[in-house]
């Protein structure tokens, strides 16, 4: 993984991190806590997708944008229920699809919008109490009922890894999700295709990306410390 000092510029940081990536990545910059300042200078900079925590600080910033055109905003946080509508119309992507209640209301609302969002669904392969996200059984037996919504596109896997593994261990643990998305696939559902694994961040994206990653988060590693 590419170490950066305190003097990189953005362009320096998101070059080498284009340089290291396969260009097959799809580079997902995380901007919670970033000015929207931060992301046209980002954008002018040849990004195009921004993920967002929380929708109310996304929908400001969003406000501040509105004149780049081309902008993809993903929602990587826990997705309140009585902020789905809001979800829905103004992020292309939900990376946190997290159980079949929140589901099913995503699946009603985008039918009322006439939209059909990309969905990734969040998945907990290990016990974690700081993490959202299905278990592996309990994924397994949601599938046929996920895959009668037809407003959703299931197209594939979240999964954070608990903070303190080892390096082996995290490799270990995205390889668990690259896994999970192929027995999914075989399973051949009308609806639901795993095209897609969002794993990684600034601290182990090089591990997600080894073990079949398609889209990696990444914020600290391009714009420094967030204060809290």
């Amino acid at each position: 993984m590419i170490r950066f000092n305190s003097a990189d510029s953005l362009a320096q940081r998101i070059a080498s991190i284009r340089e290291e990536l396969p260009d097959s990545i799809r580079i997902i910059s995380v901007t919670k806590k970033v000015p929207a300042g931060a992301i046209r200078e980002a954008y002018a900079l040849g990004l195009r997708d921004f993920g967002e925590s929380k929708v109310q600080e996304a929908l400001e910033k969003q406000e501040q944008l509105k004149d780049l055109p081309d902008i993809t905003w993903h929602l990587i946080g826990h997705l309140q229920r009585n902020k789905v509508r809001k979800a829905i119309e103004r992020f292309q992507w939900i990376h946190s699809l997290d159980s079949l209640r929140l589901a099913e209301r995503l699946n009603s609302v985008a039918s009322d919008c006439d939209r059909k969002p990309k969905v990734c669904l969040q998945v907990k392969l290990r016990p974690d109490p700081s993490k959202y996200g299905w278990t592996v059984t309990e994924l397994m037996e949601a599938l046929p009922q996920l895959d009668a919504y037809q407003s959703l596109d299931i197209c594939g896997l979240m999964a954070i890894p608990p903070q303190g593994l080892t390096t082996e261990e995290t490799r270990h643990y995205f390889q668990q999700a690259h896994q999970l998305a192929r027995d999914i696939e075989a399973q051949r559902f009308a609806r639901i295709h795993m095209e897609h694994l969002s794993l990684g961040m600034s601290a182990d994206y090089p591990l997600a990306v080894a073990s079949g990653a398609t889209m990696v988060r990444l914020g600290r590693i391009l714009f420094g410390e967030r204060i809290p």
